[in-house]
């Protein structure tokens, strides 16, 4: 049984278990991080240098870090069927090109709105960075609105793995971006990921923390 070493709070073990959930995989998840604290300890770090999570651990010890490609692999390890992982290749691409987006563009846009507004004492929020953040996450959101008048779903007409890390992402922007414009393309793919179950129980039914 394959293990996955993060607590379930974190937006990356939320990409790597609605992964397992998708597949149905059996597995033991344990937490580590955040209030659990451990990462950094010489056992973890033999693991995970980085000491951030999560790390996948298989039977046989092979261990593997950062949160898309432990989807990617999970896919590519279990997806027989084509439930996450695109058979055809360009719709492949493309969806690792929103997963590559998520870390590159909406991950670094969303985090000062969560650490702000979620990490922070109302006293001590520094109101004009969360509105930066809020503005920047918004914008980033209207770029997958657009695209997503064209596709049903990230990378075409069936959810794939690239649905799920950006779909990670949206979960927290509509929290923490209440006054947000319409985006009635971007509502109604939020609308269709977090009604299915894997998204509900490890996501969908994670608050804020």
């Amino acid at each position: 049984m394959i293990k996955i070493w993060g607590r379930k709070t974190s937006s990356n073990v939320q990409k790597a278990m609605w992964a397992i959930g998708e597949l149905g995989i059996a597995h033991e998840r344990i937490d580590i991080g955040g209030a659990f604290g451990m990462n950094k300890e010489p056992k973890y770090l033999a693991m995970n240098p980085n000491g951030l999570v999560p790390t996948l651990e298989e039977e046989d010890g092979f261990l593997l870090w950062e949160s898309n490609s432990v989807v990617r692999y999970l896919a590519s390890q279990h997806d027989k069927n084509g439930v996450i992982e695109p058979k055809d290749l360009r719709q492949r691409g493309l969806a690792s090109q929103w997963m590559d987006w998520q870390l590159s563009v909406v991950g670094p846009a969303i985090t000062p709105a969560f650490w702000g507004m979620i990490r922070t004492p109302a006293e001590k929020r520094d109101m004009a960075a969360i509105k930066a953040s809020q503005d920047k996450t918004t914008d980033c959101m209207a770029i997958l609105d657009k695209q997503l008048a064209k596709t049903e779903f990230v990378a075409g007409s069936a959810f794939s793995y690239g649905d799920i890390p950006v779909g990670v992402m949206c979960y927290r922007f509509v929290q923490l971006v209440p006054d947000r414009p319409k985006m009635p393309n971007l509502d109604r793919w939020y609308a269709a990921i977090s009604s299915r179950q894997a998204f509900k129980d490890h996501v969908g039914s994670v608050p804020l923390s």
